[in-house]
């Protein structure tokens, strides 16, 4: 039988796909995999922590678990309108799909946390809201909903503290073995190298997680959830106010073919994604399309924060903000 193309065992595999992108090597979707580790040679792998053997037996072992537990990749998931807290129908389906950020806006205690709640549980008409949520057209498997190592949706709430003793490496490296990641101390420090990119405050990875400040402790989710984690589905619950790079956070999520939903209050965030739910009341009572008006104003309010962002920096490190700044609308 011909060895499938680098690029079909990508698109048919995510699993796999997600090993392969922690190496940082040049794609070649015609070759087969065995051509694409050849061009490489044995000293560039070496330099990666691995051999071409290792990075073989790996993908094997993917393979062979994908085969043993059914596919996970999530190519649509489509949300089932439930009932309001007035208990008014919902009236909507919902369909996303993989690479879209999606943003759910409305006033605080207007229901938003309760959708992605709802999409975290994978409800089947068994929540407050009613509210159905398939798997590429079907109801999941139990086991997706329930057992943990087959969980589908990564959640990152508002508030994320760590009650466990272990350094950031520790705790990173062991994620990567549960996942079954060659050379887990190598995918760590790749996750901890692209967390300190996202925030402004550094840290290493020695450091103790419950050291960590809110805004390192999202970070680090955020790089965990886009090169280690296999859930296809990402909820992130109000990032604006985490001192994260939200716009390298989405770009990292994406890059991951996720679907990612984003409870935000920031236009930035709002208007980065294709489509944002508008919720009041408990309901979803609108699904508004991003206009190209919206995305030419989007541009003006990236300029507005990345001037922000550096003042905000020039503070942190002792400056001043003594000339005088443009006027702002």
């Amino acid at each position: 039988m011909t060895a499938p193309r680098l690029g079909d065992l990508l698109a048919a595999h995510p699993g796999v796909a997600e090993f392969l992108a922690t190496l940082p090597l040049p794609p070649a979707p015609e070759a087969t995999l065995e051509q694409w580790l050849d061009g490489f040679g044995e000293e560039a792998l070496a330099d990666l922590g691995l051999d071409r053997d290792q990075v073989l037996a790996h993908v094997a072992m993917l393979l062979e678990r994908e085969m043993a537990t059914g596919p996970e990749c999530v190519r649509t998931l489509t949300i089932r309108g439930g009932r309001d807290k007035l208990g008014r129908d919902e009236g909507i389906g919902l369909t996303l799909t993989a690479g879209e950020v999606v943003c759910i806006v409305g006033p605080t205690g207007s229901g938003k946390s309760r959708l992605l709640a709802d999409i975290e549980c994978l409800a089947q008409g068994d929540t407050p809201t009613g509210r159905v949520v398939l798997i590429n057209g079907r109801p999941p498997e139990p086991e997706c909903r329930f057992a943990p190592e087959r969980k589908l949706v990564a959640q990152l709430s508002q508030n994320m503290n760590f009650v466990v003793d272990l350094s950031v490496a520790e705790f990173v490296a062991m994620h990567a073995q549960v996942r079954r990641v060659a050379e887990p101390e190598v995918v760590a420090a790749r996750v901890v190298a692209c967390a300190n990119d996202l925030t402004g405050e550094k840290f290493a990875a020695e450091v103790s997680l419950t050291q960590l400040s809110g805004g390192q402790t999202r970070a680090l989710m955020i790089a965990d959830a886009a090169l280690l984690s296999a859930s296809p589905v990402v909820l992130i619950d109000e990032i604006e106010n985490a001192g994260v790079d939200r716009s390298r956070a989405l770009e990292l999520l994406v890059a991951g073919d996720k679907i990612v939903l984003i409870s935000t209050h920031d236009p930035l965030l709002a208007l980065r994604g294709g489509r944002r739910l508008v919720i009041r009341n408990g309901g979803i009572a609108e699904v508004i399309e991003t206009s190209a008006a919206e995305r030419r104003s989007l541009a003006v309010l990236e300029h507005l924060d990345a001037t922000l962002m550096a003042l905000r920096d020039r503070l942190r490190h002792g400056g001043r903000i003594e000339e005088e700044l443009p006027p702002w609308t």
